[in-house]
């Protein structure tokens, strides 16, 4: 089969477009046919060696959707999709023609999503699902997200709003503020820091009681503009991995920093959460995905280089 694969880490030179053994199912396993796979920074990361755990040589890549083609029979023909922290790291993953994965490791493909678009989905709807969960919001949950427009920050404001939570959207130039007020969400240009705090309190009396920062940039800002016992949700740092927090401030008000990172989870753990909101797509809840850059596999070596660039186009390969 056809698979981009590195065999070394620390420079994108290192991935190659080659031609690999089909895999061949384990008990238990699943074979699926790739339909389409999702390009995400982390699989970029992760061949420059940013994930020192990951074992070599190996395929990238941990979107997916598919057909299963063998495995046990009950799910041969189904057409499925999957995320999950093994995929590229301890196994082989998504950017190749086939791949294999445990038969609970796959979740049924919503009907109403293509396999492109389901591709597209896996890594941050699980992470903002995961964010939601954890920092506990509920019907009617005051909640900030910090980054609305990002792929994590757009797919919290929507599972918020199917969770009954009040949402507020932050980002940083008017005219995104116009696009999620367009989406019928609250919005607020981010400022200075320091100000950040007043304009959540006058949209949110008291404070939001979840703060969700997807940039990284936030968190020692966002303690301003908490409720009570609030939390703050993170799944990005700065560069140097540190910041400078309000402690005295934030333990005043009994809050507490969630953080979150989607590769504490495996993929049938993924595959559970993805059963859990993907019924939302095909009754209409949540938005299709759309503005997709559909890439044939083939092609995928300059597409690694272009996200590593700082390219914002959510791109998807077509084995």
């Amino acid at each position: 089969m056809k698979a981009l694969q590195f065999s070394a880490t620390g420079d994108l030179s290192s991935l190659r477009f080659v031609d690999v053994a089909t895999p061949v199912p384990a008990a238990g396993e699943v074979l699926v046919q790739v339909k389409a796979a999702g390009l995400n920074p982390s699989d970029v990361k992760n061949v420059l060696g940013r994930f020192p755990y990951t074992t070599l040589p190996r395929i990238p890549g941990r979107d997916f959707a598919g057909v299963v083609v063998d495995g046990p029979q009950a799910l041969i023909g189904q057409e499925v999709w999957g995320t999950g922290r093994d995929l590229g790291f301890f196994a082989d993953g998504s950017h190749a023609q086939y791949l294999t994965v445990a038969a609970e490791g796959v979740a049924h493909k919503p009907t109403h999503l293509s396999f492109a678009q389901a591709a597209s989905l896996g890594v941050p709807y699980t992470t903002a699902w995961d964010a939601l969960a954890r920092s506990g919001v509920t019907q009617g949950t005051r909640l900030l997200v910090i980054g609305a427009n990002g792929a994590v920050g757009s797919a919290a404001l929507v599972l918020a709003k199917i969770l009954g939570a009040e949402v507020l959207g932050a980002v940083r130039k008017a005219d995104q503020v116009e696009v999620l007020k367009a989406q019928g969400f609250e919005a607020i240009t981010l400022g200075e820091p320091e100000a950040l705090g007043a304009q959540v309190n006058a949209v949110f009396k008291g404070g939001a009681e979840v703060i969700f920062d997807t940039t990284g940039f936030w968190l020692p800002a966002a303690v301003a503009g908490l409720a009570p016992f609030g939390r703050i949700a993170i799944i990005a740092a700065p560069v140097d991995g540190h910041v400078q927090l309000p402690a005295l401030a934030l333990y005043r008000k009994g809050g507490s920093v969630v953080g979150i990172n989607s590769l504490l989870y495996n993929c049938q753990q993924c595959a559970v959460m993805l059963e859990q909101f993907g019924g939302f797509f095909d009754e209409g809840l949540l938005p299709l995905p759309s503005g997709l850059r559909e890439v044939a596999l083939a092609d995928g070596l300059q597409c690694y280089e272009e996200v590593n660039s700082g390219s914002a186009d959510k791109i998807i390969f077509l084995p």
